[in-house]
């Protein structure tokens, strides 16, 4: 984690935000033999009882269900958008290019659920990325029930109790005013990334520059 102050992200709101629209987050953990695993999910986020908690599922019997079992600790990374930034865009150029990007780390802990709740965390999630359509015929209720009982047996699901967030938001905010908004204007002559960077740069100018 690139841990400077001024690139931190102190809004919780924001955060809940950020992670609600990239919900495919990089998960990591550790197998018993040492080893490192890791995979992508998207996950559903859920506030219950003041505690944050990340909902998904996997296949049984991966090297990260296992390793999960075993080592319940785990890191959750949710990326967004990220863009290169030449240092010519710079009002003193005499420094380094560098990368813009916004990324949350979410350290937790791994609770698997039983059947109830696989059919439960099923329910709720494909009903969420459909956006609530109740009469999709993609949302699990409306599956085949043999399909549904089959495709249980080959997945378990599981929640991550939120133990600690860190965020990096790095958006030009250690340059000068001149060099941060032509660094936005440069940026939004570039792809979809670029555009997306520049406009959270946008956004916050006010906020850092008065």
């Amino acid at each position: 984690m690139y841990n400077l102050p001024y690139y931190k992200e102190k809004d919780k709101g924001v955060v809940l935000d950020f992670m609600r629209k990239y919900p495919f987050a990089f998960v990591a953990g550790c197998a018993a033999d040492g080893k490192p695993v890791a995979t992508q999910l998207p996950f559903l986020i859920e506030e219950r009882d003041e505690k944050l908690f990340l909902c998904a599922h996997v296949m049984r019997q991966t090297d990260h269900h296992k390793a999960f079992e075993q080592h319940p600790d785990v890191l959750c990374v949710f990326t967004g958008p990220h863009t290169y930034v030449s240092a010519t865009w710079y009002d003193n150029p005499s420094q380094a290019s560098t990368w813009n990007y916004m990324s949350v780390h979410v350290q937790g802990i791994v609770r698997f659920l039983g059947e109830d709740g696989l059919v439960d965390m099923l329910q709720k999630t494909s009903l969420h990325f459909e956006n609530n359509n109740p009469h999709s015929s993609t949302t699990f209720d409306n599956l085949p029930a043999d399909y549904t009982q089959k495709l249980m047996k080959a997945i378990v699901a599981f929640e991550v109790e939120v133990t600690g967030i860190d965020t990096v938001f790095k958006l030009s905010q250690n340059h000068d005013s001149k060099s941060y908004q032509n660094i936005i204007e440069m940026l939004a002559e570039g792809d979809g990334d670029a555009q997306a960077v520049a406009m959270e740069m946008k956004n916050r100018k006010a906020k850092l520059f008065g």
